[in-house]
């Protein structure tokens, strides 16, 4: 896919899109401010197949899943337990008998609670087909517990919601990390990845173009939210207002979680001092 078809796919809504002979896509019918068009449910392989990401627990969704599984569905892989990414699967289950695998950790902030995993999956592993292959990443800063999945020969990149198709990612205690979200973005970046299949959205490439651009947003916004610390904000609510000057009110809670995260990433790094919803203090004021 060069440039010019990127911009003109159209992500629709229960249509099976074939990306390439081992990898194709059906979106869920749950799209919003956070999810875009919907979950992308990825199903990988001709012979063998897994399904990344079954989304929410929609029946005709997953009907759909299994109709492009031609009953070859042998696990089922997800990359965070995301209320629109995993919930979908312990019904895929019952309708195909796939295991379920995610990573071990547990979220304490928004969660699926109930995705019960057949097995855990961790950096290093890999899931092999008769005709893919597919190397587990261990990617936190979104979540503690999310996985990206490298298409080996392909070099595309099933990245979950490590980055989405033209919105941005939310980053939000107490499990989203900053400090760790820029760690996975440097590292993705610098991989041999020729495209990146996001949990909501259009195929993104080139992939380190886009992983760059969102570092260098993220560091922008660093220096908005520090600069806001330096003028005096002291408390989330009021650097919110300074620097999210065109967010409806709806988006508010997730515009201050972003804010805490990156306050919470300047604490590590020792330019600011305080926690929660504040005060915050440059360190010495």
């Amino acid at each position: 896919m060069n440039d010019s078809q990127q911009q003109s796919e159209r992500v629709v809504v229960g249509e099976l899109h074939r990306v390439n002979p081992v990898l194709a896509r059906i979106t869920a019918p749950n799209p919003g401010m956070m999810t875009g068009p919907g979950t992308n449910t990825w199903i990988v392989g001709g012979e063998d197949r897994v399904v990344v990401d079954p989304g929410p627990d929609d029946p005709g969704h997953l009907e759909a899943v299994v109709a492009a599984g031609e009953g070859r569905i042998r696990a089922i892989l997800v990359t965070h337990a995301h209320p629109d990414h995993s919930p979908g699967a312990l019904r895929l289950r019952e309708m195909t008998g796939a295991s379920i695998m995610a990573h071990p950790a547990e979220l304490t902030g928004i969660r699926d609670e109930g995705l019960d995993a057949d097995q855990d999956l961790d950096e290093g592993d890999r899931l092999d087909g008769d005709d893919f292959t597919l190397h587990c990443l261990h990617a936190p800063g979104h979540a503690s517990d999310h996985l990206c999945f490298l298409l080996e020969n392909d070099r595309i990149l099933l990245a979950g919601d490590v980055v989405m198709d033209s919105n941005t990612v939310v980053i939000s205690p107490p499990d989203g990390n900053m400090t760790d979200y820029l760690a996975t973005l440097e590292r993705l970046r610098d991989l041999d990845v020729d495209a990146i299949a996001p949990g909501h959205g259009r195929l993104l490439r080139p992939a380190a173009a886009v992983f760059q651009a969102v570092i260098d947003h993220r560091l922008e916004r660093e220096r908005m939210v520090l600069d806001a610390v330096r003028a005096g904000d002291t408390l989330i609510q009021d650097m919110v207002a300074r620097i999210y000057t065109h967010v409806p009110e709806a988006l508010q809670r997730v515009a201050r979680g972003s804010v805490q995260a990156h306050l919470e990433k300047l604490r590590v790094d020792g330019l600011v001092s305080g926690e929660g919803q504040g005060p915050w203090h440059v360190p010495g004021d």
